[in-house]
């Protein structure tokens, strides 16, 4: 019997709705992280639910390993897991206090010559490694790695030292665009989204914004795939729309396409959920255990956008 005053439990999504079918395929196959990140979303869990799963990749440190970005396998620290964790403990709204300096002193470790980040450090050596994942002995500063770091950071009011070089390695690296790919184009979108410089950021999202449209990096029409290129080196159909550059409303990225477009974009999302209730991952599967790894991770992302442009409730 539940004692008086308890909170009521949450009433489950309905029986065989979109949203149903995601959780069962998330209790099925994901980590004990991406179903508490599933019940901090959608079912009322808590942030320290998701943090206690998080903190089982922390390493001495204070970066982030143990296969947290599936793709890199093993124990060692790399900036792309950190990433990974501050994108989740800035979903829960834990992205401050004693934990955020210890990655920033990591971070602060871990870089270039000129402040910013490699996207994957020689300690990867001997780990299995996904093999378009490249690790190199000297491995340059990268947009990839760095820019969506810098923009959670500024995103949570978190002033560091290690920002300041960093953050102005962002601004060179997104302003000399000038052929790009669609993932380097997401970093720099993360950047721009929370940088502190409002007036510049809108203006660098603009000319990156026709840069997209130049050179069709995003399928305007899921329908016709066939008609826009698939980057150098990424797997075949591997298409990015504009919902995966305008994750949410609120994105600068959003002023890039039409309502029609982005309406398209989000029935096609929606369409893609799968008959076990999880979405796909369309970038290149090496290992059975990553790609389901980062299905769950997907199905997430996937119902998170459905829900910021307002098509369900969670």
């Amino acid at each position: 019997m539940a004692e008086t005053g308890a909170s009521p439990l949450p009433s489950p999504p309905p029986a065989r709705s979109p949203l149903f079918r995601a959780e069962q395929f998330v209790w099925l196959t994901a980590r004990v992280l991406e179903q508490r990140l599933f019940a901090y979303h959608f079912l009322h869990g808590t942030p320290d639910a998701v943090e206690a799963a998080l903190d089982a990749y922390r390493n001495e440190d204070g970066g982030y390993g143990h296969a947290l970005e599936p793709d890199l396998r093993g124990p060692v620290s790399q900036p792309l897991h950190t990433a990974h964790a501050l994108r989740v403990l800035d979903a829960v709204g834990r992205c401050g206090g004693q934990r955020i300096e210890r990655v920033c002193r990591y971070l602060t470790s871990v870089s270039t010559a000129d402040g910013a980040l490699p996207a994957i450090r020689p300690s990867q050596r001997g780990y299995p490694t996904a093999p378009f994942v490249p690790v190199v002995d000297d491995p340059p500063s990268e947009l990839l790695a760095t820019g969506p770091v810098v923009g959670l950071l500024h995103r949570n009011e978190v002033w560091h030292a290690w920002l300041f070089r960093a953050t102005d390695f962002c601004w060179q690296a997104v302003e000399s665009l000038d052929k790009s790919h669609p993932y380097e184009v997401e970093a720099a979108v993360a950047f721009l989204d929370s940088a502190p410089d409002r007036s510049r950021a809108e203006a660098a999202a603009d000319r990156l914004g026709r840069m997209v449209r130049e050179q069709r990096l995003a399928a305007l029409d899921p329908d016709r795939r066939d008609a826009y290129p698939v980057a150098s080196g990424y797997a075949p159909g591997e298409h990015h729309f504009p919902h995966d550059f305008a994750k949410s409303p609120e994105s600068l990225a959003r002023a890039w396409f039409t309502d029609e477009e982005m309406a398209r974009s989000l029935d096609h999302l929606a369409a893609e959920q799968q008959d076990d209730g999880g979405w796909p991952i369309r970038w290149r599967q090496w290992a059975p255990a990553p790609a389901l790894e980062a299905r769950a991770m997907v199905t997430i992302g996937a119902l998170c956008t459905l829900r910021a442009y307002g098509r369900f409730v969670g």
